[in-house]
C-alpha cells in the first residue's frame, strides 16, 4: 500500500495563500506609488510655468557674462542692465528700483533747496491762480544738468535716456519738488490737450519720477484710472484711489502720457497723495516729442 506524503500536501496548501498575499502587497504598493507620483506631478503643475521660466532665465543669466557686439557711432560699446518692473500696461508704467544712489539723491535735494518757491500750474482756458488754489501745493524749482557742478543730474539724465530710449535732448529741465505734511497735487495729465490748452508745438510723451526721499506715510503717486477703473464714477480728481506707488529713495517711476499713435492716454491721469507723515522729495523729468 502506497503511503501519501503529508508534508508535501501541507506545503502546497501553505504556498497558495502566500502567493495571494504577495500579489496583494505588490498591487497595493503599485497603487499607492502611482497616487503619490500623481500628487507630485500636480504640485509641479500648480507652480506657474511663467515663474519657472523666469527663475531659470535668472539662474542662467547669473552664470553668464554677456559680451558686447560692434556698436554704431551713437551707441554704447558695453552691455548695461537696468532692473525694472512693469506696474501697468494701462497706462504703461514701469518701476526702476535703485535707479539712483543715496548720494545722488542728497546732491539733488541740496541743490534744489537753494531756489525753492511755490509750485506753479499751466492754466487751461478760463483758469487763474485764484480759482486753482489747492490743486498743487508743493514747493519746487527747475534744475538743469548744465548748472550742476557735481555732475549728478547729467548722470541721471543719461540713465533715463537709456531706460526710455528717448534722447536727452527731448527732456525738459528737472522739476524738483518738495511736499510737506498735507501737501498734494490733484490728479491731472502731463500731456496738454490742444482743445483745453491751445495748439502745442510739441507734446509730453512720458514722465520719469525719481524719488529722492522715503516717505513714512502718504505721498504716493496715484493712477486712479489704471486699467480703466473709476472712469465712470464721477471722480473728483482728489481722492487717492487706484494704483498707488509709494516713494522710496533712489527708485524711479516711468509712465507714458501718449499712445504710440500720438493721442493722449486718458488712463495716464495721475496725482500725488497728501503727505501724512514725513516729507517727500521728487525730481520729475518730462520728455517731449521734440
Amino acid at each position: 500500500m502506497k503511503v501519501r506524503n503529508r508534508g508535501g500536501l501541507f506545503r502546497a496548501k501553505l504556498e497558495l495563500p502566500i502567493v495571494l498575499l504577495s500579489c496583494t502587497l505588490f498591487f497595493l504598493a503599485g497603487f499607492f506609488g502611482s497616487v503619490l507620483l500623481s500628487q507630485f506631478q500636480d504640485i509641479d503643475e500648480v507652480v506657474p510655468k511663467s515663474r519657472i521660466l523666469e527663475e531659470s532665465v535668472v539662474e542662467e543669466k547669473e552664470d553668464k557674462v554677456f559680451e558686447s557686439i560692434p556698436n554704431g557711432d551713437t551707441g554704447d560699446s558695453y552691455v548695461t542692465s537696468i532692473p525694472c518692473q512693469v506696474l501697468s500696461w494701462k497706462p504703461r508704467a514701469v518701476y526702476y528700483p535703485g535707479f539712483a544712489t543715496a548720494e545722488q539723491c542728497d546732491n539733488i535735494i541740496k541743490k534744489a533747496k537753494e531756489s525753492l518757491s511755490p509750485s506753479g500750474l499751466a492754466f487751461r482756458k478760463g483758469e487763474t491762480a485764484d480759482n486753482t488754489k489747492g490743486v498743487r501745493t508743493s514747493s519746487g524749482t527747475f534744475l538743469s544738468a548744465y548748472s550742476d557742478s557735481t555732475g549728478t543730474l547729467a548722470q541721471i539724465e543719461e540713465k533715463i535716456a537709456r531706460a526710455t530710449m528717448l534722447p536727452r535732448s527731448h527732456g525738459e529741465a528737472f522739476n524738483v519738488l518738495r511736499y510737506e505734511i498735507g501737501q498734494k497735487y490733484l490728479s491731472h495729465h502731463d500731456s496738454f490737450n490742444p482743445t483745453e490748452y491751445g495748439p502745442q508745438r510739441s507734446q509730453r510723451i512720458a514722465s520719469f519720477l525719481l524719488y529722492l526721499s522715503d516717505v513714512e506715510e502718504g505721498g504716493e503717486t496715484m493712477f486712479p484710472y489704471e486699467n480703466g477703473s473709476n472712469m465712470n464714477i464721477g471722480y473728483d480728481y482728489e481722492k487717492c484711489i487706484g494704483l498707488k506707488v509709494k516713494p522710496r529713495r533712489g527708485d524711479g517711476l516711468l509712465f507714458y502720457s501718449l499712445y504710440p499713435n500720438g493721442t493722449i492716454d486718458q488712463m495716464s491721469l495721475h496725482g500725488s497723495c497728501p503727505v501724512i507723515i514725513g516729507q517727500k522729495w521728487v525730481a520729475t523729468k518730462w520728455i517731449r516729442t521734440q
